[in-house]
């Protein structure tokens, strides 16, 4: 079937991202690791970037999905919330390669046009929690939008990007830095100050 090459080449491409980047992940290593000829993917992706929003919308896929996946956890909106944004945080902690290659290294136009649609789909997630949160009086007004988008940028900025410039620290202390990083967000959107 048609469909199982194209999934392998993704599969194949996705793997490569997560050790070396979208730069440095090469169609010839991703055909040697798919286990097709050069020719067959460029019959199913005739350019790299067309593999490479593929691997965007894939990963970004099961990343919004688990984060999605964790907001209907039991527990009022503001719990859901930060099981949801703690979810991501730790899940881009242990695979941080792949990470800051799907939200920080520099890319093509039309493979950060992929890029946005992603923070869009997991700003949505935060945004509905925080709604909920606001329907049943337990989150104070803000704007949703806003506030989601705020979560969004201090999950990408202040630890999916550092995570790449600080390769040397253990997962114990990127984990340190997620949880500082979930502590701040949920502080922001509940309005509590620091203790």
């Amino acid at each position: 079937m048609p469909n199982d090459k194209s999934d392998r080449i993704v599969s194949a491409a996705v793997l490569l991202v997560a050790e070396n980047g979208f730069r440095n992940a090469q169609m010839s290593g991703i055909a040697e690791k798919s286990g097709l000829a050069l020719s067959t993917l460029y019959r199913y992706f005739p350019s790299k970037n067309e593999l490479m929003r593929k691997v965007v919308a894939r990963v970004a896929g099961r990343e919004v999905n688990a984060a999605a996946g964790a907001s209907m956890s039991e527990g009022t909106p503001i719990m859901r919330l930060e099981i949801s944004v703690r979810t991501f945080a730790e899940r881009a902690v242990r695979g941080w390669r792949l990470a800051h290659a799907l939200v920080a290294e520099p890319v093509d136009a039309d493979i950060e046009m992929e890029r946005l649609r992603y923070r869009r789909r997991l700003e949505r997630v935060y945004e509905t929690l925080i709604r909920e949160g606001m329907n049943e009086g337990t989150i104070i007004e803000q704007d949703p939008e806003v506030s989601a988008g705020c979560i969004v940028g201090a999950l990408f900025e202040g630890l999916v990007g550092p995570l790449a410039l600080q390769a040397e620290l253990s997962e114990k202390e990127r984990m340190k830095r997620a949880e500082r990083i979930v502590t701040f967000c949920i502080r922001g959107v509940v309005g509590v100050g620091s203790t």
